[in-house]
This record gives structure tokens, C-alpha cells and sequence, in this order.
């Protein structure tokens, strides 16, 4: 008789548990577009969502520490004369965001530390150059002030946002509208899906195609498309009997899949977040109620579904916290901004691990904020690779060794110093009672290992005035000997 062997992986615990209540962001009016975007983006020191505005679009900046009710009269970033489709932090500074809006423009701004006082309607540099609504946004991973948008004119520009200046056009690529657009690892591939039913890998700096695949999903719906490890290509999209699909590609050989799995049955767009560092991808439906995660590994089916985060609210954007903001003393792995109809709910995702130490094996180097080449010498072709930081360095250690601290103050306090004791001969009540202290020490150290803390507390108080009546009896002998002497 088979067993079915179970794959071993140090992630197929991995549980996804929101915040507290008091730790959400209540009473927004998020945003009712129906656009298929985040709506969210987030970093170490903000979050951010667009929402509802009259009389053009806006977003809000909030601390990451400013939870609990929203005030309606809350500044906003509020330039653009069109609703906000896309706003996404620099990787490379925390306090600069750029929003993408229906009125054909791009426009970056700089929150100050500590957020907005007041309504900015002012941005940093606007760039125009389409001329349609501007829905996908995009920084460059290791180049200084890179900026990709697409727009709903079947044209990505890639900006210079320090010249403020649209250096490469790629207008004569796709015949449809963009539903996604992303960076390889180092910036050097572009990744496009299209309502034309195509899936375009593309050189970045020369606008020409490298490879494309032709319906990798039979649906006519969306179809979005990310890079994963080793350069393939994982694709979230629906088949002709509109049934919602996961596939992984190698765009070496852009034939068949290396797998296509079938999910459900559900109509809402999935949304990939992939996790370079743990090889995971997260799956998130707008409209849905629940988040699946897969690990992405070398082995065959290659695509291993682990588990699925559910609520009883379902989802109208999410925002996906870069690794350098997650509390590694908790074992995070992933933690998402989940937007509600009102609100927007921080979900965590943890490995359980019994031990609070630092986990290397969860944590290697991840990508930092310092980009590794500024936006000349990319645009004139040079390549950077990410600059890696160690997470150890931003870890708290909360392991409270009691134990051991409450054995060595009781040996300090029961033992004199050496210098100041003379030895008593082999059985003065002197040595008597230092051989029943050391007894008794040894016998309060057994109750701390083995006793509640309340017992704890009253068998040492018992101890020590044991110690001490012992001490004044030995005292009192030893005076009446030397004086009977």
C-alpha cells in the first residue's frame, strides 16, 4: 500500500492573522473607481490609499503609526483634476510618491516625515506625455529616479523624474490597452500584458520585443503577469469557461507552461505579490475575501499551493509592505494593507517558529533603500544589481532568559566574597550553616525551575528568612565558644 508523501517546506505552516482592531485605519472613504490597481501602497513610514474626493481625485498619506479613526477633515494629496488610478512609494526614498490619474498625467510629491498638516496640491515635477488616463505606475528596482507609466493610450514612458522629462516612448508595441506592466530583479526586462491576448517581455531602453507569448490564457479578461526566480514569468488570468488560472513560464521557451493550475470560479482580477527572499507568491482577488499563497520552487508541478488566508469582508485594494518594514522578531514573512469599504486592515502573514531568536534561514539579505546606479548611466545602459541589507540589523530581541538571571542574583547574594571570608574549621556551626545556605540556595534554585511564579516569589521570602535566623543562631554560638574560651 503507497503513502502519499507529504512535500517538506519550511512554509507550510505559514498562517495569515489581521491586527487588532486598534491597530486599523477606520472611517475612509476609499475609492469606488473600478480600475484593477492596488489602490495602496505602503512603506516603513506610510501608508497610503485614494479615496473618494469631489471636484477631482486625492489620496491620503498616514503615518504607519497613526491608527484607529481617520478624521474627515484629514489632509490630502489632492493636485489632480481627474480620479487617482495608481500611487506607488519610491523604493529608494520613503517620502516621495508618484500618482498616476484620468487626467493623463503623472505627478510626484514629497510627504513630509510625520505626514501632512495641511492639503498638497502642489507635486514635486508633473509629467505629461499621454493622452490618455494614466492607470499603472511603476519605479525602476536599482536606478535613481526611473519612473515607468503605461496609460490607456497603449504607451509606456520611462521618465527621468529629476530632468522631469520622458527619455524613452515605447508607442508602437501594443495595439490594445496595458493591463500590467513590471521590472525584472534589476531593471533591465519589462513585462507586459495586453488586451491584445499577448504576454511581451521587452527591452526597457531600445522599446523592442524580446520574446511574447500569445494567449497564455484562452479568457478574455485581464490577464496580469510578474517576474519570478531564476527569470520566469508567473501569469494570473481566466481560461474560456472563465474559470480563474495560475501559470508559470519560461519565456526561454514561451511553448507550453510549465504549469496551469485552476482555482475558482470567482470574477474578480488576481493580483501576484511575489517575495523574492521565500519564493512565495501571494494571489489577491479584488472582490474576493481571501489571499492564497504558493511557493515557487525547481520541482515539478513547480507552482505548490500552501494555504489561504479568509475574512468575512471582501477586498477592494491591497497594499504589500516591502521586507525591510516587517517585525522579524515576530517571524513576518508578509504583511498586507487590506482595503475594506471604510476601512483598511493590516494582515499579517507568520511562520510559527517556538523560538524568538533571529531566523536566518526566513531572513537572507533583501533588497534595500540605496539604488545602485542614478538614471544617466541607466538610460546609457548600465545594468545595477540591488544593493542587499541584512534585516538582523533591525531586529529586537525579546527573549527574557529568567531563569537564568534569577538563579545568578541568588547565587550573588547567598555566596560572600572571597577576600572578606576567612575559612572555619571543617565543623564550626560557621561552616554548618554555610553548608546548609548552600543547601538551601540550592534547594530554592530547584523551585525556581520547577514553580509558578507566584510560589516562586513566597518559597524565595520563606528561604531567605530561613537564611538569615540560621545565620544570627550560628553568630550567637560562635560569640558564647569565645567567650566560654
Amino acid at each position: 500500500m503507497s503513502r502519499k508523501v507529504v512535500r517538506t517546506s519550511k512554509f507550510r505552516h505559514v498562517f495569515g492573522q489581521p491586527v487588532k482592531a486598534d491597530q486599523c485605519y477606520d472611517d475612509i472613504r476609499i475609492s469606488q473607481m473600478t480600475w484593477d490597481s492596488n489602490f495602496c501602497s505602503v512603506n516603513p513610514k506610510f501608508v497610503a490609499m485614494i479615496v473618494d474626493a469631489s471636484g477631482g481625485g486625492a489620496f491620503i498619506v498616514l503615518p504607519l503609526s497613526k491608527t484607529g479613526r481617520i478624521d474627515m477633515s484629514l489632509p490630502t494629496v489632492c493636485g489632480h483634476t481627474g480620479p487617482v488610478l495608481d500611487i506607488e512609494f519610491c523604493p529608494h526614498n520613503d517620502n516621495i510618491i508618484a500618482s498616476g490619474s484620468e487626467d493623463c498625467s503623472v505627478m510626484i510629491w514629497e510627504i513630509p516625515d510625520g505626514g501632512l498638516t495641511s492639503p498638497l496640491s502642489d507635486p514635486v515635477v508633473k509629467l505629461d506625455g499621454h493622452s490618455k488616463r494614466v492607470g499603472i505606475l511603476s519605479w525602476h528596482p536599482t536606478a535613481h529616479n526611473v519612473l515607468m507609466s503605461a496609460g490607456c493610450d497603449n504607451v509606456i514612458i520611462l521618465w527621468n523624474v529629476a530632468r522631469g522629462e520622458a527619455v524613452v516612448r515605447i508607442d508602437s508595441v501594443h495595439t490594445d490597452m496595458i493591463y500590467s506592466a513590471c521590472w525584472n530583479r534589476n531593471g533591465s526586462q519589462i513585462l507586459t500584458s495586453c488586451k491584445d491576448k499577448k504576454l511581451r517581455v521587452l527591452d526597457p531602453r531600445k522599446g523592442s520585443v524580446i520574446c511574447e507569448k500569445d494567449k497564455p490564457h484562452e479568457g478574455s479578461r485581464p490577464v496580469r503577469a510578474v517576474f519570478v526566480s531564476d527569470g520566469k514569468i508567473l501569469t494570473t488570468g481566466f481560461s474560456r469557461m472563465s474559470e480563474r488560472q495560475v501559470a508559470l513560464w519560461d519565456p526561454k521557451n514561451f511553448g507550453e507552461p510549465l504549469t496551469l493550475q485552476e482555482l475558482d470560479t470567482s470574477s474578480g482580477v488576481l493580483l501576484p505579490f511575489f517575495d523574492p527572499d521565500t519564493g512565495i507568491v501571494y494571489l489577491c482577488g479584488k472582490g474576493d475575501s481571501s489571499i492564497r499563497y504558493f511557493e515557487v520552487t525547481d520541482e515539478a508541478p513547480y507552482v505548490h499551493y500552501l494555504s489561504m488566508y479568509s475574512s468575512k469582508e471582501s477586498q477592494k485594494g491591497m497594499g504589500y509592505m516591502p521586507k525591510r518594514g516587517l517585525e522579524v522578531n515576530k517571524c513576518e514573512i508578509a504583511r498586507f494593507y487590506k482595503l475594506h469599504e471604510r476601512k483598511c486592515e493590516p494582515v499579517v502573514m507568520t511562520v510559527p517558529r517556538k523560538s524568538d531568536l533571529f531566523q536566518e534561514d526566513l531572513y537572507p539579505d533583501t533588497i534595500g533603500p540605496e539604488p545602485s546606479v542614478e538614471a544617466d548611466d541607466w538610460f546609457s545602459g548600465k545594468n545595477g544589481e540591488p544593493i542587499l541589507i541584512s534585516l538582523k540589523d533591525g531586529f529586537v530581541a525579546t527573549t527574557k532568559n529568567k531563569e537564568f538571571k534569577v538563579i545568578k542574583s541568588l547565587m550573588q547574594h547567598s555566596r560572600p566574597p572571597a577576600s572578606r571570608s576567612r575559612t572555619p574549621p571543617p565543623h564550626s556551626p560557621i561552616a554548618d550553616t554555610r553548608l546548609t545556605l548552600g543547601l538551601t540556595s540550592s534547594l530554592s534554585m530547584q523551585v525556581v525551575k520547577s514553580a509558578p511564579a507566584h510560589r516562586v516569589s513566597r518559597d524565595r521570602t520563606v528561604s531567605m528568612q530561613l537564611m538569615m535566623v540560621m545565620a544570627r543562631a550560628a553568630w550567637r554560638s560562635e560569640l558564647r565558644m569565645s567567650s566560654e574560651s
